[in-house]
């Protein structure tokens, strides 16, 4: 089930689960949620279904009973995955693409916005999966909702790795967040500065920093106890982020070797450098 709030991406969600394999229905009427799922024509896919304010008889109460009618009734795993993201930018879609708020009718964008934080509040209090897509591209989130579909489907831990800059903001997903602006930043080397850290003279400069051997060694020396640890807890997925003041060189270079180091001990992970090709400032 995936709902929540107005322009956080629900529609750019069920295309993604879609080419995922799911069969998705948007703005399904909640009387008809247990006949799709329960009855003789049941798909043999999995499925995704859109709920919002929009929809015919949409009740809080309504859909979470039937969320627990369904995990009752049926060998099937439902999930409900709640997207938010924040007022700013929720305001700044509409404006963007002109479109009318459900909520909003002849009242400015903000007040329905306002509202319907309201009233889906108790909705995302209760639900099993909160994405934040305040700062997400498309290609962001369509990334986190594959590893989140892959980890609950999965036996293992989905790990990924994120190396980002701390002036655009840190990644809404994180759990664990590794700052590494103490290292030599190679972007004060004229012939460095236009490279990325999976460049190799890059990656020499930042692995030459007199600090970064210890520093590498109680980074994995904190992460080899703690993988297993989420392992076994039914932790589904881990985000790892690395982040520098650009998000160029030393992020990139750290999660690049993060990456290998898990590698190495049999774990797949997948490694996003959200920052590495927007354009560089003068103190990168």
């Amino acid at each position: 089930m995936v709902t929540g709030m107005s322009g956080a991406g629900r529609s750019l969600a069920l295309r993604t689960f879609e080419d995922l394999g799911f069969e998705a229905v948007d703005n399904l009427p909640l009387s008809l949620l247990a006949p799709l799922v329960r009855g003789d024509a049941a798909p043999q896919r999995s499925l995704a279904i859109g709920i919002d304010t929009r929809t015919r008889g949409f009740s809080i109460d309504v859909l979470l009973a039937e969320r627990d009618l369904l995990r009752r009734a049926g060998p099937w795993a439902v999930t409900l995955l709640f997207l938010t993201s924040d007022d700013e930018v929720l305001l700044r879609r509409y404006t963007e693409t002109r479109r009318r708020h459900p909520l909003a009718a002849d009242r400015p964008v903000a007040d329905g916005i306002a509202v319907e934080r309201r009233l889906l509040e108790p909705l995302k209090a209760a639900a099993d999966v909160v994405l934040d897509t305040t700062m997400s591209t498309p290609a962001d989130l369509r990334r986190q909702l594959s590893q989140r579909v892959l980890g609950g489907q999965a036996a293992d831990l989905a790990i990924s790795v994120v190396s980002f800059a701390f002036r655009n903001g840190l990644p809404r997903e994180a759990d664990l967040v590794f700052d590494v602006r103490f290292l030599n930043n190679p972007h004060y080397d004229p012939v460095l500065r236009p490279r990325d850290g999976r460049d190799p003279e890059v990656a020499a400069y930042v692995a030459a920093d007199p600090d970064f051997a210890a520093f590498w060694d109680h980074l994995t020396g904190l992460l080899a106890p703690l993988l297993p640890r989420y392992r076994a807890e039914g932790k589904s997925y881990l985000t790892i982020a690395v982040g520098c003041t650009g998000g160029r060189h030393r992020s990139v270079f750290l999660g690049e070797r993060l990456h290998a180091w898990l590698a190495e001990r049999g774990l797949q992970a997948a490694l996003t450098h959200r920052d590495v090709d927007r354009p560089a400032v003068s103190h990168g």
